[in-house]
């Protein structure tokens, strides 16, 4: 096996309202090969206002080259940060993530659960998102689903109305895809009604070194839907990445 390389970090951005137990399976993963300092979580999308800010946050509070994972809200944090520093990204994982703005009907769909958040409906709105969130085999999956809605009650209404509203203001940054550099991976669920797979694939088209995968009998929650699989895709794409000692720029 090509060995680690020891000076980059492993950054991995939770979605939206969600925290280290998005990435459970894949920060056990990852540790067991670049160790527990090689592999973090990000938690920038609890302490700025918006995706920039959350982006250069994250880029002041770490040296040294990066990998960023960032899981729907966390890759388009992390599309920001490889946009704002490509001398420090030497790697870009997107998962089930998009370049787009929010489109007029999701906005509309924003304000009125920011509205249900503000009158303390949290479980009327989750109980709406399920059926988006999740494949239809795994929305009937009584563990997968109480783990979902235990980080986002951890959350907390607060939370779930800034990070709304944050992710409600982002810009389309497909027009920009063209000035990455790094090497890119991008999974997406086949049955992903939030961040289809032709959002993926817009980006795979734009950026020559990307590689895209369409995990099958997969939602939105691709860490929590098929972890083993999302898991061995990063191992892969990284152990590639040591083997080309693939550097940032």
């Amino acid at each position: 096996m090509t060995r680690p390389r020891p000076d980059v970090t492993h950054l991995l951005l939770p979605g939206l309202a969600c925290d280290e137990a998005l990435f459970e399976h894949q920060a056990r993963a990852l540790r067991a090969r670049y160790g527990e300092a090689g592999v973090q979580v990000a938690d920038v999308h609890t302490r700025a206002a918006t995706l920039p800010a959350m982006a250069a946050q994250l880029l002041a509070q770490t040296a040294g080259p990066l990998r960023l994972v960032g899981c729907s809200m966390g890759g388009m944090v992390a599309l920001q940060a490889a946009l704002q520093a490509p001398s420090r990204v030497a790697g870009l994982a997107l998962l089930g993530s998009s370049a787009r703005a929010d489109p007029p009907a999701m906005a509309m769909l924003r304000r009125e659960a920011i509205r249900l958040f503000e009158a303390g409906r949290i479980d009327e709105v989750l109980r709406a998102n399920l059926a988006s969130a999740f494949h239809p085999r795994h929305a009937a999956d009584p563990d997968r689903v109480a783990a979902y809605r235990a980080m986002i009650h951890r959350a907390g209404a607060a939370q779930l109305i800034a990070q709304n509203r944050a992710v409600m203001q982002r810009a389309d940054l497909r027009p920009a895809l063209g000035q990455l550099r790094c090497p890119l991976l991008l999974l997406v669920g086949e049955a992903d009604v939030l961040t289809p797979p032709e959002q993926a694939r817009e980006i795979a088209d734009a950026v020559p070194q990307a590689e895209l995968q369409v995990l099958p009998d997969c939602g939105h929650m691709l860490t929590l839907e098929a972890p083993e699989a999302v898991s061995r895709a990063l191992l892969d794409w990284c152990a590639r990445l040591d083997a080309q000692g693939v550097t940032p720029g």
